[in-house]
């Protein structure tokens, strides 16, 4: 079964893949995917399109931070 994904406007959206490119359709078509890949996150646009984030880890927030400093 493919990931889908319910927006704030009520829109169900599913998870497709080609390579390394992410995207979402309202249908599932070929490349659907099961599961949101690792390190990433489901964002929604404010036009309600959804988006997938990479997720940061939380060291690297503050290693960037503390190297500026320095």
């Amino acid at each position: 079964m493919a990931y889908a994904h319910t927006n704030s406007k009520g829109t169900t959206y599913y998870l497709h893949s080609k390579g390394k490119m992410f995207f979402f359709s309202r249908e599932v078509k070929e490349g659907a995917l099961e599961a949101v890949p690792a390190g990433y996150t489901v964002v929604e646009m404010k036009t309600g399109m959804l988006a997938l984030k990479k997720v940061q880890a939380e060291g690297t927030a503050a290693e960037a931070s503390s190297e500026v400093q320095a």
